[in-house]
């Protein structure tokens, strides 16, 4: 955390900020006369259920609000000047200099057209804040503090050419390049495995305490806010259930909502061992076009009826084993097998019902929903496709996959502009229910859910799971949700199966190198933890 509050001047200050959004032809609150402060080297901590306000307050903090969505009171006060009362122009020659957001899914938020080191300098070019090659080699000193691979090249990528969390961390440098005052994170680290993290973890914190720069962390990972917050403020239903120093917020919390957050992630599965088969994996290798191999001699059985947990750190290989098992990824060597029968390697070549049988929930719901279309045909299209429903049979399983996923009837006809990250997360897998599929590819399916909203969900799986015999691919950097729901695990690394095996085995000791690195790298809710790994990894080298 940081601790150099040298400048202890307020430079935001936000006053009974009231915020509606529109929908149903009609004004609804989202944010309720919510006061927030924060000072120069200062993080505070938002934390709340998805749809609680988070993210909404955080745009607020900038004068900011989303299309559809309007002031209705109080005031945003930056160093002293009422950004509610600037006119757009006077705002955007803020925004980038004196402002800077990460955003919640930065798939969504960078140009696929463009390289990612334009896209990292453009706002500071655009600004004037710097020369282009001067900024570049800013920009690629940040990449190597991310830990990004081949930092000096990486930018000349286009953003389909790196993985989720690379494009994260990306992100993360972009907004770091103007050396803001401010920057807002929204959930900078949810595409990012536990390794990685920690890396970028700990560049952020320096980079506050050098530049004696606030910052807003928004987040649902209470371990991870405690090691980056100094004050912790909890929202609800767009209302302030409590705001205290991290250290008393975490030992003693005051109301009972704030203790229900400290208290989830009850789920206790016990493992099943099953003999039977429904995808098998033999031998794989698989690349992009003419580069290197992404995947190398990978083989994997997934049980009937249970859940097969794979595990690694960004761009060990998990996405693109996904991939090939749907067939958007034919593999160069090895074989897949369903149900016993041979798998056609080419998505084209598969019959429409191997096609519902597997079915996938990516892990960016906002690039992988067509933001033009309404929740009803969103879930709703499996439903046509795969049974040929229609009329009011279509509209009544719609609704009754929204109950599913604990939304009501009142989502149908919203946009996924309407949503909250969370809010997409369950409608993407609402859609995935819609074709009564028998294996799932769940790929990082819970990262942009609050814990609260993560437990609800993972029990919804396993309620479905034990109903229907549902099979489950999880791909996760979450070791909490792998030991909640799995019953084998499967360890990558660099496109390699480095361990696999019932969860029991990988979970207790001696692990092989690797998968004690991981294990050593989950946040513990000790604000001091974040310190004592990286002293210990320090110390190894």
């Amino acid at each position: 955390m940081s601790t150099n509050n040298t400048d202890s001047s307020i430079l935001l200050e936000m006053k009974n900020v009231s915020i509606e959004g529109y929908s149903d032809e009609s004004w609804h609150p989202i944010i309720n006369q919510v006061d927030l402060s924060i000072r120069r080297g200062e993080v505070l901590g938002l934390i709340g259920e998805s749809g609680a306000g988070k993210s909404t307050l955080g745009l607020a903090a900038m004068g900011f609000v989303r299309s559809g969505c309007r002031f209705t009171g109080g005031s945003v006060l930056f160093n002293g000047k009422d950004l509610t009362k600037m006119n757009e122009r006077e705002k955007q020659k803020l925004w980038g200099t004196k402002f800077s957001y990460v955003a919640q899914s930065a798939a969504a938020a960078f140009n696929p057209a463009h390289r990612l080191i334009n896209q990292t300098i453009e706002a500071s070019v655009s600004h004037g804040i710097g020369k282009q090659d001067q900024l570049q080699r800013e920009a690629i000193k940040l990449y190597r503090e991310m830990q990004l691979p081949n930092p000096e090249e990486i930018g000349d990528r286009y953003p389909h050419q790196v993985s989720g969390g690379q494009l994260q961390r990306t992100m993360t440098a972009m907004a770091m390049t103007s050396k803001p005052d401010l920057i807002i994170f929204d959930e900078p680290t949810t595409a990012l495995d536990v390794t990685t993290q920690v890396n970028v973890l700990a560049t952020i914190r320096n980079i506050v305490k050098e530049h004696n720069t606030a910052a807003i962390y928004i987040t649902h990972d209470l371990a991870v806010v405690a090691q980056m917050a100094d004050r912790i403020q909890v929202l609800r239903y767009g209302d302030t259930i409590e705001e205290s120093e991290t250290n008393n917020m975490l030992k003693t919390p005051k109301e009972d909502y704030t203790k229900s957050l400290w208290a989830v992630r009850s789920i206790k599965k016990k493992e099943k061992k099953t003999t039977d088969s429904i995808l098998s994996i033999e031998n794989v290798d698989a690349s992009y076009g003419s580069g290197p191999k992404v995947l190398q001699n990978v083989s994997i059985n997934v049980p009937k009826g249970g859940t097969v947990a794979i595990v690694g750190e960004s761009g060990s290989g998990k996405s693109t084993t996904a991939r090939v098992i749907t067939g958007l990824l034919p593999p160069q060597k090895g074989r897949i097998f369903f149900e016993g029968k041979k798998l056609e390697a080419n998505l084209d070549e598969r019959s429409k019902e191997n096609l519902r049988r597997i079915q996938m929930i990516y892990q960016s719901p906002d690039t992988s929903m067509n933001p033009r279309h309404t929740v009803k045909d969103i879930v709703g299209r499996p439903l046509e496709f795969y049974h040929n429903m229609k009329g009011n049979e279509y509209s009544k399983r719609v609704i009754e996959l929204l109950n599913l996923i604990e939304l009501d009837e009142s989502f149908i006809d919203r946009l996924p502009s309407e949503l909250s990250g969370g809010q997409k997360q369950r409608i993407c897998i609402a859609r995935a229910l819609a074709a009564e599929p028998e294996l799932i590819i769940c790929d990082e399916v819970t990262s942009a859910l609050d814990q609260i909203v993560q437990e609800g969900i993972l029990k919804l799986l396993l309620r479905l799971q034990s109903e229907f015999n549902i099979s489950y691919i999880f791909i996760t950097h979450d070791i909490a949700t792998v030991k909640a729901i799995s019953d084998e695990v499967v360890v990558m690394h660099n496109g390699y199966v480095v361990e696999q095996g019932m969860k029991s085995k990988i979970f207790s000791p001696p692990h092989p190198d690797y998968t004690k690195l991981l294990l050593s790298s989950v946040p513990e809710m000790d604000p001091k933890w974040l310190t004592k790994i990286l002293s210990s990894q320090k110390s190894k080298y």
